[in-house]
């Protein structure tokens, strides 16, 4: 059992084997005696186990988990090698340096596990565990069991009340039928039970100047994970059992404290007080009121902060990072980009033709008349479809702007924000008409205002810096930057969108140091559009969308610009 063994060392969680159905079983004669030397197979029978029979292969299962003997506990379930992995990785990881096990009856009501026990008085709790799988209906005898476990170095002991269904065997037995919450009620498939460092959770969450965080869009909820998440000096931890899940996703659930750690300060984060509350009111317009989804996020392109995001409805997901829908027109600073490096000059002539058809596929403008005399940044600057699907499939291969996408702009890998994300999606078309549909923001691209405010960062700092909500943070590099050249000519082609393309009425007044992109994008045959707008001025680059909200400077444009308009000052 380790008895001794040290606690208080980061564990990593390896992944815990899931459960299958009740059916045929490798489980071993030798259970019954037998010296033959080929195994038989028992199987669950579709009757239930006497209570007494039931009773005594709790109580054997019991008996030889608490002792460490784990191959024999896993032998006495229906599923032995999952049982066996199972409650070693639960060894394994946890530690303990004395295991008791007590046999109980019936299982309590459903409640949830308690926290920390006192050193004189332990406190415990019984908690649901889920249904067993696969166990036939009406042959499974439930019975519960107490847990104590003891670690070393502390007085401290963690108790909790476990759940068994015991099922009867074609050899008579009675044998535990096997689920991962055997182990303990809220362990499911997919997860690990670990002793881990743990943090005291700050008190409270304060902007970057120190400032209380009481918006609508920062909902308790959201503030709570911040705190969950928040981590310290390692010497102010504490040591406690947490589950966690084994790809690294989601928050861990902290199940008994072991050692405390040092209370925390407040956690300061990235965000601006100021901006955050310019960006709720302007959230708060663009969806009128909150009966269209919004949102927008601001960041500091010098060094990647977070300064506001809002969501509309301020109740609902947080739109702002789990967004995950086409971004239109605005993925055209991407395609142009991509053009730009590929040696297209802003001034080369590139005709803008009224309509195109790829691969059966029409696709128009905003605008229905040609324009056969403009160049490439006027194309730009007018959101023309047709001239860049055009020049697009003309002169960059298939998936170049995708790759750009990623190299460049960090677009495709897991960005660890500080909050949970949907990650950006721009995968390498898989036809023609697909390759045409991604060039302007369509097909298989989907993003959200954090993402695309993180590409106008990118054009006006010259480098990708992944977006972080907390100082500090590790942020993900890109493969490369944009050539000098790129990055002179797309700021140009940004700025006369600014001052004389589609985002020159909502612009107006901010134009000087600035860039702006509009977006319309058409989601799943919806009546209405949804509008998009990224910019930046300055060392502020902001990225709005409304759902069903038309052009992009008729409901993102104008979110967008009342945070520009603040500043970052």
């Amino acid at each position: 059992m380790n008895k001794g063994a040290k606690i208080g060392i980061a564990v990593v969680c390896t992944a815990l084997v899931g459960v299958a159905g009740v059916g045929a079983y490798n489980v071993y004669d030798s259970l019954s005696g037998s010296d033959e030397k080929s195994p038989k197979v028992r199987t669950v029978v579709a009757e239930a186990p006497s209570a007494d029979l039931a009773a005594a292969g709790a109580k054997a299962f019991l008996e030889a988990w608490a002792k460490g003997d784990l191959e024999a506990a896993g032998a006495l379930t229906d599923k032995p090698d999952t049982a066996t992995a199972t409650l070693r990785a639960f060894q394994d990881k946890v530690k303990p340096s004395a295991l008791t096990l007590t046999p109980g009856g019936t299982p309590t009501a459903p409640a949830s596990p308690s926290a920390k026990a006192s050193a004189s008085a332990s406190a415990s709790a019984s908690a649901a565990a889920s249904p067993s799988a696969s166990a036939p209906t009406g042959t499974e005898v439930p019975l519960s069991f107490r847990a104590k476990v003891e670690f070393a170095g502390t007085a401290n002991a963690w108790n909790y009340e476990g759940r068994l269904g015991l099922v009867k065997m074609s050899d008579g037995k009675a044998a535990v039928h096997w689920a991962p919450n055997v182990v303990h009620p809220k362990l499911d498939s997919g997860e690990s039970i670990a002793v881990k460092p743990v943090f005291a959770e700050p008190a409270m969450v304060l902007d970057r100047n120190g400032k209380p965080l009481n918006f609508p869009s920062l909902t308790p909820a959201l503030m709570d994970r911040f705190k969950q998440n928040a981590s310290g000096d390692p010497a102010d931890a504490g040591t406690g059992v947490v589950i966690a899940k084994d790809d690294g996703t989601g928050t861990a659930d902290k199940l008994f404290t072991i050692t405390d750690p040092k209370p925390a300060a407040s956690l300061k984060l990235t965000l601006d007080g100021k901006l955050q509350a310019e960006a709720e009111k302007a959230v708060a317009a663009a969806s009128k009121g909150g009966t269209l989804q919004a949102s927008l996020v601001a960041i500091e392109p010098s060094t990647g902060h977070v300064l506001a995001f809002a969501n509309a409805p301020t109740t609902g997901q947080n739109r702002a990072f789990l967004g995950a829908v086409a971004p239109g027109s605005t993925m055209k600073v991407i395609t142009a980009a991509a053009l730009l490096e590929a040696g297209v000059k802003p001034d080369d002539p590139v005709p803008c033709p009224a309509g195109l058809n790829i691969a059966g596929q029409a696709f128009k403008n905003d605008f229905t008349e040609p324009h056969e005399d403009w160049k490439f940044s006027q194309d730009f600057a007018q959101s023309c479809n047709t001239a860049m699907i055009k020049k697009g499939m003309e002169v960059l291969k298939s998936g170049d702007m995708e790759a750009l996408a990623k190299d460049a702009f960090g677009i495709g890998p897991t960005w660890k924000t500080g909050m949970l994300l949907a990650p950006a999606k721009a995968p390498a078309p898989s036809g023609e008409n697909q390759r045409a549909a991604q060039l302007i923001g369509q097909g298989s691209i989907t993003m959200n205002a954090l993402t695309m405010a993180s590409v106008s960062a990118t054009v006006q700092s010259g480098t990708f810096r992944q977006p972080i909500l907390v100082p500090g943070a590790e942020q993900q590099k890109a493969e490369k930057t944009l050539a000098a050249g790129t990055l002179q000519s797309l700021r140009a082609m940004m700025n006369l969108t600014a001052t004389s393309g589609t985002a020159a009425g909502v612009m107006n007044g901010i134009t000087a140091g600035a860039g702006a992109k509009t977006g319309t994008a058409q989601v799943n045959n919806q009546a209405n559009d949804n509008s998009w707008f990224t910019a930046y001025r300055g060392n502020l680059a902001v990225a709005a969308e409304v759902g069903a909200g038309g052009h992009g400077a008729d409901a993102a444009g104008p979110a967008a610009a009342m945070v520009l308009k603040l500043g970052n000052g």
